[in-house]
């Protein structure tokens, strides 16, 4: 597991190459702010995490089903992970920022509908 990056993985990448493409500017890994958001618009008050569906267990999603073996691990963990993603929105929303997530599913079926929901949000 300590081969599983964080930060700079292959979707954020991606959404990276998009949102510059677009037109747009922002900051790395927000530290001050909740969940340490990967993009951050500072003068909009808005910020993109991008998810792994796995790891962040998106809904209906194929790639987030648990495992089948040791799963008095898993299911803990996976858990914590999404009572902690909750929190995290909710504290931003506190603050007064707007948060979008982008799955990586997503990425991976329609680059141009990723593309319009990060224009609609960001606008």
């Amino acid at each position: 597991m300590r081969r599983i990056k964080s930060r700079d993985t292959l979707p954020e990448k991606t959404v990276r190459s998009l949102i510059h493409g677009m037109g747009y500017r922002y900051r790395l890994h927000g530290k001050d702010l909740p969940g340490k958001p990967d993009l951050v618009f500072s003068k909009k008050h808005k910020v993109i995490f991008v998810h792994g569906c796995f790891w962040h267990q998106h809904k209906g999603c194929t790639n987030a089903r648990i495992q089948k073996t040791n799963q008095d691990f898993w299911v803990p963990k996976l858990e914590a992970t999404l009572a902690r993603d909750a929190n995290h929105l909710l504290r931003l929303r506190e603050m007064g920022w707007e948060a979008l997530v982008i799955w990586e599913c997503e990425l991976k079926k329609d680059a141009d509908f990723v593309k319009a929901n990060i224009s609609a949000f960001l606008e």
